[in-house]
């Protein structure tokens, strides 16, 4: 018999699993959907099927669950399903968890030693024609854009043999997919992945290096002509695990490297720039000013969520400039706030990544009875006129991670509109709600409404219309 979840945080109100597979074919709509918007945004992020089997369960190791909303002539089509891992399979089949958290092979079922353990909960990207729900430790899963049948693991015809990045860049100049991967040679190793998969969905390079210790490593920038690695002290570790420990733990005193490589270079050219410790787990964007790199990231002075000395105290990321001097003689970096209001879930324009941009947007939290790791607020910053616009939900409502849809193809930078995400504390259930991007400030000018919840996720991807 299926067990009850425990009352853990990670479990309770939004963060708790919806049970259920369902399709709206036509979603009420409050305001005006832009008939212009015509395409899918999908949502994916943790939403297990099962009672975890021990006490370490985290909220990043749930069951990967797409939601999907298809948008076009005016209305609103919404459909969600598990994305069908090994492990989801198996477990369905057994009516219970087991797999262990984290992988501990110390609490996972001995049948399922060895066993792909992956949930591809974290994100949802649309490259060379493919639609691909990603989590950093395992392969790519691909999903049927329409129905979000799982089609199984992408592996590019065998060449990619395991784990690529949550968060890829898509180069808007050449149409690449660039990846990388930790812990490459297995769990909790040192060993980092380097991979390109070009337009027409080839992998097309893939290289592997050591990085100077294992850590968790959630996203990484890219330019124009360079790849740069954060390599940050959240540490992990097998033996700590087996011993009942957190797997991965906050050791300050490793301190921060970054590591640079030409994009058209191999690893043995990497340069491994140093810094005070601090924890990324979003990167806005990063390009290039002649020798100069410059990065903006969304940066904690601590790893949230993983370091037990930092919990009650204010440690919220704030978007901060990175800059490196390629031509100087030396082994440091610059680092540079540039807005004082925290928050996390950095998105912009994708038609500029890996190029100078103007426009960022993130979820921020601003009410004091707003919960720890959820967020009330969108934020528009505009970086040329250094202007920052807002629209703070009501009390006790909170708001996904905002994905920029573009006007047209040819737009100029910023025209287009924000999606989200809203969940309505008061009446349990959940809405898309549709921005302006340029005057968030006024609130949506649309809301499709559901009569269930979206649980709270990590990250989306938008699909346009063909």
């Amino acid at each position: 018999m299926t067990q009850p979840f425990p009352p853990l945080a990670c479990l309770s109100g939004n963060f708790a699993p919806i049970l259920m597979e369902c399709d709206a074919h036509d979603l009420p709509v409050s305001g005006e959907l832009p008939r212009a918007l015509r395409g899918t945004l999908y949502r994916n992020g943790p939403n297990p099927q099962h009672a975890p089997r021990d006490d370490q369960y985290h909220w990043f190791i749930g069951d990967g669950m797409v939601h999907a909303f298809h948008l076009g002539d005016g209305r609103v089509r919404y459909n969600n399903r598990w994305v069908r891992t090994n492990k989801f399979e198996r477990e369905r089949a057994a009516g219970h968890a087991l797999f262990g958290s984290w992988g501990n092979p110390a609490t996972t079922d001995p049948s399922m030693q060895g066993q792909e353990d992956g949930v591809a909960n974290t994100h949802i990207v649309w490259h060379a024609g493919k639609l691909l729900a990603l989590e950093e430790a395992d392969l790519p899963v691909e999903m049927d854009p329409h129905t979000l049948a799982t089609r199984g693991n992408c592996s590019y015809g065998g060449k990619l043999p395991g784990a690529m990045t949550a968060h890829p860049k898509i180069d808007p100049v050449t149409g690449e997919m660039v990846f990388f991967a930790y812990a490459a040679t297995g769990p909790f190793t040192k060993t980092m992945r380097y991979g390109v998969v070009d337009g027409d969905g080839r992998l097309a390079r893939l290289e592997h290096f050591e990085a100077p210790y294992a850590s968790m490593v959630h996203d990484f920038m890219v330019t124009q002509r360079h790849v740069l690695f954060p390599v940050m002290p959240l540490t992990g570790s097998m033996e700590r695990a087996v011993r009942g420990e957190p797997a991965y733990a906050w050791e300050p005193h490793l301190g921060t490297h970054i590591g640079i490589m030409p994009r058209g270079g191999s690893p043995a050219q990497l340069r491994w720039f140093r810094g005070e410790p601090c924890y990324v787990f979003h990167v806005m964007n990063a390009w290039e000013e002649g020798e100069r790199i410059v990065a903006d990231v969304m940066q904690y002075e601590s790893a949230p969520l993983f370091n037990a000395g930092t919990e009650g105290a204010d440690n919220r990321a704030r978007l901060c400039r990175w800059t490196f001097d390629l031509a100087g003689n030396t082994d440091s970096f610059t680092r540079a706030w540039i807005d004082d209001m925290p928050g996390e879930f950095p998105r912009i324009d994708e038609r500029f990544s890996t190029l100078s941009y103007r426009h960022g947007y993130f979820a921020s939290r601003q009410h004091e009875g707003t919960g720890r790791g959820t967020y009330d607020t969108l934020v528009h910053l505009d970086l040329r006129t250094n202007t920052r616009r807002t629209h703070q939900l009501p009390a006790g409502d909170a708001v996904s991670e905002p994905v920029f849809v573009p006007r047209a193809p040819d737009s100029a930078e910023g025209d287009g509109w924000l999606l989200a995400t809203v969940y309505r504390g008061a009446e349990h259930r959940s809405d898309l709600a549709v921005y302006d991007a340029s005057a968030i400030e006024a609130g949506p000018v649309a809301l499709a409404h559901l009569s269930h919840r979206v649980p709270f996720g990590f990250h989306g991807g938008w699909r346009p219309a063909t």
